[in-house]
């Protein structure tokens, strides 16, 4: 079990069943926050222990180099040989104050109720990210 801290983050690692969950808390942004999380990951590919979830529960802010880190810690895990899989329960909670859609024309749809919409899914932005950064790599 590690904890690492910073006034506005910290994350703790704990083990079950042989898989690594790590608990994020506070913000995952530029500087400390992002650095740490990509520091364990690459603990933990080194260490074989590629199993992995994040469980970004208690984050309460990402920006661009969080999301960043997040499409990192995928390629860098699957590099590995493992899977990295993420607990979102509640990101950043714009979901509970904007509707969020993956496409423009799935907003524009969102206002025909005739129409089928189809709602924004980050876990699946993240992992078509992680694909993106490391196409050669098999799903």
């Amino acid at each position: 079990m590690s904890l690492r801290t910073t006034v506005d983050f910290q994350l703790d690692q704990r083990e079950k069943e042989g898989i690594w969950i790590l608990d994020l808390r506070g913000r995952l942004i530029t500087g400390d926050s992002e650095a740490i999380l990509r520091t364990a990951i690459i603990a933990l590919a080194e260490a074989r222990a590629v199993n992995v979830i994040l469980n970004l529960a208690g984050v309460t802010e990402i920006d661009d180099d969080g999301l960043g880190a997040l499409v990192f810690c995928h390629a860098r895990i699957v590099r590995s040989g493992g899977v990295l899989k993420l607990s979102l329960m509640v990101l950043t909670k714009l979901d509970t104050v904007f509707e969020v859609f993956p496409e423009e024309q799935d907003a524009v749809n969102s206002f025909f109720p005739d129409r089928a919409v189809r709602y924004y899914d980050i876990l699946e932005w993240v992992q078509e990210q992680g694909k993106r950064q490391a196409p050669d790599l098999p799903e």
